[in-house]
């Protein structure tokens, strides 16, 4: 099944010059999406996780099913705010400013294998902040992994895990 045909691509949003790339087709279409998932399992198995960290917001629908394919757990990485009770947070340098994650402070334990899961791997800034904030509460990174990689930006090579996309995008 080419998964591709499921990915809608939107000019212009959120802002003109962006190509917004919609997995709202691929989530919506049953066979593409169980066929999405298993061969995210598939990539991500070999490295073991013992949960996975679900990346604001998009992330939570690809980690969520993912995880019950991997048998187990999935903790949410979230914009700062949104998460209850003690967290430990990560501000990390954009473009044009800063942003803040947040995990609850409990949720990995030391060495514990994670794998970072998002829908789309762009600049990389995200899932990198993400390794860091696990990483410093003790957290063994496996890895990180995407639906869609736009790999004409190249930001595989910094993220500093090993990185596996489903879907390669070249050029915008």
């Amino acid at each position: 099944m080419d998964l591709k045909q499921h990915v809608r691509q939107i000019p212009d949003f959120p802002k003109p010059g962006i190509n917004f790339f919609d997995i709202s087709p691929l989530i919506r279409h049953p066979h593409a999406w169980r066929t999405t998932i298993d061969r995210m399992a598939d990539m991500i198995g070999p490295w073991k996780p013992d949960v996975l960290a679900a990346v604001d917001a998009r992330g939570f629908l690809v980690a969520a099913p993912l995880a019950i394919a991997l048998d187990c757990g999935v903790i949410m990485i979230r914009k700062s705010g949104k998460l209850p009770g003690k967290v430990k947070a990560h501000t990390y340098g954009l473009e044009y400013g800063t942003d803040t994650i947040e995990i609850q402070d409990d949720a990995v334990t030391q060495g514990e294998r994670v794998v970072i899961v998002d829908d789309l791997l762009a600049t990389g800034g995200t899932i990198k902040a993400a390794a860091k904030l696990l990483r410093e509460s003790g957290a063994h990174v496996a890895g990180a992994s995407c639906v869609i990689e736009l790999s004409f930006l190249k930001a595989r090579d910094a993220l500093g895990v090993p990185f596996a996309a489903l879907l390669q995008y070249d050029s915008e």
